[in-house]
């Protein structure tokens, strides 16, 4: 269907009699609205509603923090924040009426995240205690500081009084684009009291909750039907346009859309955050790490995403997979500043919290003057393991078993004989989580045989459903997979699902439709049973055939079946749920700790091999192999899809891609010709193995694959780049400029 350029996406979406509508948004990153002045746009023919804070609903919404609204109210707290919306017959009346909109506005100093985290701050959000949490229970926050997390043992000052040796580093990181080619797009109608939206999102029922927040309705009272999606990569995950598209069409009665260019998706995405992250470990004169202190500070920009359960990920991580024989204290903090609001992007925080460990971890090394891999798996944690939150880590053998996989592909000492002046190598590992929260499936048997399989989770162009869960049902149910179909996600339709993120679709929407498919199973297996006159244990489905075991003939067919079933018992239709349980954790591990533990971990090793040109500053990744656990391979080719995809985002993060902020809290890029996305030249063919360790939860044993590729990609080339110049590369990205200087201080 896309390959064809049928799919219908959602900024292609349109219904008879839509109305559409253009926002102004605010020049400015911080200020008091003055004025505003829409007469004149009032009086252009076709325009049919001007709207602003005046007008809006005086309701907050919030995916974690209740701190939003449709328009900037008395103030402005980021740049393209909306301030009005005009609504006409066209989107070229509705373009030229916003240009004859009135908007002053008395400019403030905007603050950036180090600024925020001073005490002369101003406060971006005054009110900032008025704000009620979504869940109804409150965490550590106040002024600016949006979130705080802080694990404290004890001892940890007292350890590093004792160390031989104290190294210390420091690591930022800059925001990433998430760069969907589909720009964020929506259309509404209300009609007899509800809402339907029309949208391309990864998880429709977050929209749902989001525009019945803003509109101060039930969430029944909202129904959002998904259209083919044009990436996301955890930019859509939230609502953006929905809510001002719903609040349009309920004044003016008719269809409104709303439809993001390309400079209002980079000014307003919810990007990878950017960071500042502070390490320090205490060495004993053997070399044991005896002690760790880490301190990061995360931007969450003008409003509250989901981000604040994300200054918990640190506790994860920071200890995660190398011995620390002593304690470690974490302190994470999450800093309201005048800029858009950041989210989840693929890998989320893991990816600059990967990059600062194993940064750091070879710079322990080579102050201890041991090899960077035999000092990994020397403190390398094993099965049962626990983390900083009290989690065990059941499998955390697996990590011994990637390293060997690994040296068996690229011998570590080898390769180190064979490297040319300037090329460097580095090794990194870790463990990833496979996102849990609940999923629902129906499976509809269909008189011909044909298998619907209903769901709100969201093909974003992973396969997990086109092709992970498509063959689980298939492989559970004895049918062709091209028998086998996927509804496009409808709240009214489809249970709960919370979205296309974190890798959870194979793994937990393919454990609720395995279920619902052993269930459609038993009672296609007691209709043949009744007409072939065998017992259930007997039969079993082959092809469709339903038939007894090791005798191919007598036998029904699937279609014969569910159309018996039809008239006798009614359709056959089954439903399942599932959540991945919640691991056990040490409640006591901190103060403001939002999620507690990995759910359905799994377990990495990646190499890179880089070289860098003297002259550019350029650096190119000559190889890259991964290692991955994934549970069970429901397709390998799918598999190598991701490890593919995922690496090549990583080889951006690291080295290319920046959304950098100007000291007057603005973009610097703000189109997709000036956001340095890597091409093809830019990365090699990847090397992947995949280790096979079934998780008894999982459909057939498969756990998470997607996410994890981009988790360790920056880390690796780092490491790589800081060995091939033998300077610390700490900050991402590594630009050429940054390799220059470098190169400039060594006197080459």
């Amino acid at each position: 269907m896309k390959l064809q350029g049928l799919a219908v996406y959602g900024v292609d979406y349109l219904e008879v009699g839509t109305l559409h509508g253009v926002l102004l948004r605010s020049p400015v990153p911080a200020g008091k609205i003055t004025r505003f002045d829409s007469s004149v746009a009032e009086s252009i023919p076709g325009v049919r509603m001007v709207c602003s804070a005046l007008d809006q609903l005086k309701f907050k919404a919030g995916w974690v923090l209740m701190d939003q609204s449709l328009f900037a109210t008395g103030q402005v707290r980021y740049e393209g924040e909306p301030v009005a919306m005009v609504v006409a017959d066209s989107r070229e009346i509705a373009i030229a009426a916003v240009a004859t909109l009135i908007l002053e506005i008395e400019e403030w100093s905007p603050i950036n995240l180090e600024e925020s985290m001073t005490d002369r701050a101003r406060l971006i959000h005054p009110e900032w205690e008025s704000y009620l949490p979504t869940g109804g229970t409150d965490y550590p926050r106040h002024g600016n500081l949006a979130s705080e997390m802080v694990a404290d043992p004890g001892g940890v000052d007292a350890a590093f009084e004792t160390a031989h040796q104290i190294i210390e580093d420091r690591f930022t990181a800059n925001r990433q684009y998430q760069a969907y080619l589909e720009p964020k797009s929506a259309l509404a109608t209300y009609m007899n009291g509800r809402f339907t939206i029309h949208t391309s999102v990864q998880f429709p029922y977050n929209v749902r909750d989001r525009v019945a927040q803003l509109m101060g309705v039930r969430i029944s009272d909202v129904r959002v039907i998904g259209h083919v999606i044009g990436g996301g990569f955890g930019g859509k995950l939230d609502a953006s346009l929905e809510p001002l598209a719903a609040y349009a069409a309920k004044v003016t009665g008719r269809p409104v859309k709303l439809t993001n260019s390309r400079e209002e998706d980079m000014l307003t995405c919810p990007s990878r955050e950017n960071a500042i992250v502070s390490m320090r470990t205490a060495v004993d004169s053997t070399g044991k790490m005896i002690a760790r202190d880490v301190q990061v500070e995360m931007d969450n920009g003008a409003y509250s995403t989901e981000m604040p359960w994300l200054t918990s990920l640190p506790l994860h991580i920071v200890s995660a997979i190398y011995n620390v024989d002593g304690p470690t204290r974490v302190v994470s903090r999450l800093w309201y500043t005048n800029t858009a609001p950041t989210g989840a992007f693929r890998g989320v925080g893991g990816t600059y919290l990967y990059h600062a460990l194993e940064r750091h971890t070879d710079s322990i090394a080579n102050a201890i003057g041991q090899d960077r891999r035999a000092f990994r798996l020397e403190r390398l944690i094993k099965d049962g393991a626990k983390s900083l939150s009290g989690q065990v880590l059941h499998e955390a053998g697996i990590l011994s078993e990637a390293f060997q996989a690994m040296e068996k592909i690229a011998p570590w000492s080898s390769i180190l004989s064979e490297l040319k002046p300037n090329q460097g190598i580095g090794i990194v590992s870790g463990v990833w989580m496979t996102n849990p929260m609940p999923a629902q499936v129906t499976i509809k048997v269909n008189e011909d045989g044909t298998v619907q399989v209903v769901t709100a989770a969201t093909e974003n162009g992973s396969g997990a459903l086109s092709m992970g869960v498509t063959q689980i049902v298939a492989e559970e149910m004895g049918i062709n997979p091209r028998n086998v179909s996927i509804s496009m996600p409808d709240t009214d339709v489809s249970g709960y699902d919370a979205g296309s993120q974190g890798s959870r679709t194979t793994h937990v929407v393919g454990r609720a439709a395995k279920d619902a498919a052993t269930l459609a199973k038993a009672q296609l297996l007691k209709g043949a049973s009744d007409i072939l006159e065998a017992d259930i244990d007997d039969l079993e489905i082959v092809n469709g055939n339903i038939r007894v075991v090791g005798s191919p003939a007598p036998a029904v067919t699937v279609a014969q079946v569910a159309t018996s079933l039809l008239w006798s018992v009614g359709p056959l239709t089954t439903t399942s749920s599932y959540m991945t349980p919640a691991p056990a954790y040490d409640v006591a591990c901190g103060s403001g700790v939002m999620f507690t533990a990995m759910a359905t971990p799994t377990y990495h090793v990646h190499l890179a091999v880089v070289e860098v040109d003297e002259v550019t500053g350029c650096i190119r990744v000559i190889r890259y192999i991964v290692v991955q656990e994934v549970g069970r391979a429901i397709n390998p080719v799918g598999i190598r899809g991701q490890i593919q995809g995922g690496v090549t985002q990583g080889i951006g993060l690291a080295l290319y891609e920046s959304l950098r902020i100007g000291v007057d809290c603005r973009y610097v890029e703000r189109s997709l010709e000036a956001y340095r996305l890597p091409i093809a030249l830019d990365i090699p063919d990847v090397e992947f193995v995949i280790l096979e360790h079934p998780d008894t939860a999982g459909p057939f044993g498969a756990r998470g694959v997607a996410e994890p590729p981009i988790v360790f990609v920056a880390a690796a080339i780092a490491n790589a780049v800081s060995h091939a110049l033998g300077s610390s590369f700490n900050d991402m990205p590594i630009t050429p400029e940054a390799v220059l200087a470098s190169l400039a201080s060594r006197g080459v």
